[in-house]
């Protein structure tokens, strides 16, 4: 079972569209029994808030379900419980090391770190209005993860 947790600031725009689209892509591939995906926050500001109407307007769009999703925050605790911690910029990588410790196990990444082009942010659309955008390198980034988690199963 391969547990993989998406981190954003707030948990209602970037960290769930990461979440439902890897989950819609591993269904795809037939291969759902083998992952439990979830997302969450490092921040309390949206605690229990849906997802925000740009991130599920552009999942509906695409043909993406995200349920009654509600912005949890990430806990120590989740260090031990997935795999894979993957934050969608910097700024929460910052935040992950702060609420959890040391990536001891290597662990926590960039979505993007799974891609070409390393390192770099997925922008958020909370500031930029760019669901689009957004879709587009978060899609790219969870195909470059599956290709990579897949081939190893």
């Amino acid at each position: 079972m391969i547990k993989v947790l998406f981190v954003c600031h707030g948990n209602i725009c970037r960290s769930p569209m990461a979440e439902f689209v890897l989950k819609h892509m591993v269904k795809e591939r037939g291969v759902e029994k083998d992952f439990v995906i979830n997302s969450s926050a490092t921040s309390c500001e949206e605690l229990g808030n849906p997802v925000h109407r740009g991130t599920k307007n552009k999942l509906y769009e695409m043909g993406i379900p995200c349920g009654d999703h509600r912005a949890i925050r990430l806990k120590k605790t989740d260090y031990e419980k997935y795999d894979y911690i993957i934050a969608m910029d910097n700024n929460n990588l910052k935040n992950i090391a702060l609420i959890v410790g040391d990536d001891k196990e290597g662990k926590v990444s960039l979505l993007l770190d799974f891609t070409e082009r390393k390192g770099q942010n997925i922008a958020d659309p909370w500031y930029t209005g760019n669901f689009d955008k957004t879709y587009k390198d978060i899609e790219e980034g969870c195909r470059g993860f599956i290709e990579k988690v897949c081939s190893a199963l």
